[in-house]
């Protein structure tokens, strides 16, 4: 029997629940969320191709460099959220204010007291390459409560898409338990459909009543918020080669450098799968045979395919 009563879209008692409608958006050029994936592009293509995520994609990741990463995302995320809070009422932030389906703060506590024990708090330290990040986001909350919108936006829509990818690489390069211990930060028990409810939080952003000038302001404070996360990946790489710790091999495949070996680069399983990601038919057919040529390879292009569609997701879903 159909039910005339509105759907809802917000947190009930009981546990929450995120419902939307099925049916495809209908998106506007001038929508905050359209204007984000748009004006972010390039910073998000530099973000991907940073050094450290490729080596992460690869399943080449240092235990050590993982527990700090985790540490760095806890101090960024710990100020994010105090922010919200603090300004959870403000008239742009009230209805993106998800705090039991997004935040992050609590899970990435169990993280980091599974990787470094009881004593966590006291084993790690804001680095100095996070600070930066960490004072901007104390700075907008305080005086430009509006730009949150920007850091909420570019680092939950990103951990419920790319993040994911990551989650799996991760839990398969560093052997951590299928139960998820250490990997809590990725999973949003709040969250029933990934895309789902993205569609809701880009809808709710879209309809907040803002000017050209204040979504532009949103956009540059959310490139601004990728090159803060670019300096966290860079300092990341720069302690990893000082590290004398074993990589952990998830066994993702071979290097890149291996499968470039001869110089072709129209023989590289990566590129074809990046050229038939992008809609070319011959790069499409081409990666098929490579697959069946180079058995090995197929978790590592399975891997790098599913990166380019959860960052696809980010955008279109």
């Amino acid at each position: 029997m159909e039910n005339s009563a509105p759907k809802s879209n917000g947190v009930m008692k009981g546990g929450p629940r995120i419902v939307v409608d099925d049916d495809d958006e209908v998106l506007s050029p001038t929508d905050l969320s359209e204007l984000l994936a748009e004006g972010t592009k390039e910073s998000h293509d530099k973000a991907e191709n940073c050094q450290f995520v490729k080596d992460f994609l690869r399943g080449r990741i240092q235990r050590e460099l993982f527990k700090r990463g985790t540490a760095a995302l806890y101090y960024v995320y710990s100020a994010m959220e105090e922010e919200i809070e603090k300004n959870r009422e403000h008239p742009h932030l009230a209805p993106i204010y998800f705090p039991t389906e997004l935040h992050r703060r609590d899970a990435l506590a169990r993280d980091l007291e599974y990787f470094y024990g009881e004593d966590w708090e006291n084993q790690i330290s804001l680095s100095a390459g996070t600070k930066p990040y960490v004072d901007r986001i104390h700075e907008v909350g305080e005086s430009d409560p509006l730009l949150l919108v920007a850091h909420s936006y570019t680092r939950y829509m990103g951990d419920l898409s790319g993040g994911q990818i990551l989650k799996k690489v991760a839990q398969r390069a560093l052997k951590l338990p299928s139960t998820g211990e250490g990997l809590n930060f990725y999973q949003f028990e709040g969250i029933h459909s990934h895309k789902g409810f993205k569609q809701l939080y880009r809808s709710r952003m879209n309809e907040l009543e803002l000017n050209a000038d204040a979504k532009q302001r949103i956009v540059d404070e959310s490139n601004r918020a990728f090159g803060f996360n670019m300096m966290v990946f860079t300092e990341l790489e720069d302690i990893g080669k000082t590290i004398k710790e074993e990589v952990q091999d998830a066994g993702l495949g071979h290097s890149h450098a291996e499968i470039m070996e001869g110089g072709d680069i129209n023989k590289c399983p990566y590129y074809a799968a990046k050229m038939a990601a992008s809609g070319n038919p011959s790069y499409a057919c081409q990666l098929a045979v490579l697959l069946l040529r180079h058995p090995p390879c197929q978790v590592a292009l399975a891997t790098w395919v599913a990166l380019l569609a959860g960052f696809a997701a980010w955008y279109f879903f």
